[in-house]
């Protein structure tokens, strides 16, 4: 994903502090007092069991969760639409990444994740204005959206400078959009 690529340049001059956001909760029409996390069957949601496999993931260090989520993102964007509901896909990955897997297994379990991901939800939402994903919430608290196709690799890191150049420190910048149809000419 580009921003691995991003993530190679800068090395620990950049930390991603990847947190829990819930498009089918911010999507819901109406939703009342429903809270996707506190459905009774994850399995019935699109994308809670894999926010948890994330939260299981980061208890084994952040270089391992690095690798799990990279592995994670790749499955699902990278072609073949993995499921994000599926324990055992998780599970196959988590493997693959070298995460301890008794340990993996125990920890999605864990309902403590779950208040995680509620919490960081609604922090999101409530503190930061998230209203989709990437929403990116910087080191100032300025956060900004990101709607974006995967750039050329030459340009991930050029691209990332200059979307930090226009939303980091400039907060009179509200929006940025392309005129629709056709958004946007020529990028795929």
């Amino acid at each position: 994903m580009w921003l691995d690529k991003v993530k190679e340049h800068y090395g620990d001059d950049l930390k991603l502090n990847w947190r829990n956001f819930s498009l089918q909760q911010i999507n819901a029409k109406d939703p009342g007092d429903w809270r996707v996390w506190q459905e009774e069957d994850y399995t019935s949601t699109r994308s809670l069991m894999a926010s948890i496999a994330g939260e299981a993931a980061k208890r084994q260090g952040d270089e391992r969760f690095d690798k799990f989520f990279l592995a994670l993102l790749t499955e699902r964007h990278g072609g073949s639409r993995a499921p994000l509901n599926d324990d055992s896909m998780f599970i196959k990955l988590a493997e693959g990444c070298g995460l301890n897997i008794e340990q993996f297994k125990s920890d999605i379990k864990d309902p403590k994740l779950v208040e995680i991901i509620a919490n960081d939800h609604t922090e999101a939402v409530d503190i930061h204005g998230a209203f989709g994903t990437p929403t990116f919430v910087f080191g100032n608290g300025q956060s900004a959206y990101l709607k974006t196709f995967i750039p050329p690799e030459e340009e991930s890191v050029d691209a990332f400078k200059h979307f930090l150049g226009l939303f980091e420190s400039r907060s009179y910048i509200g929006e940025v959009k392309r005129p629709q149809p056709p958004w946007p000419k020529g990028a795929v």
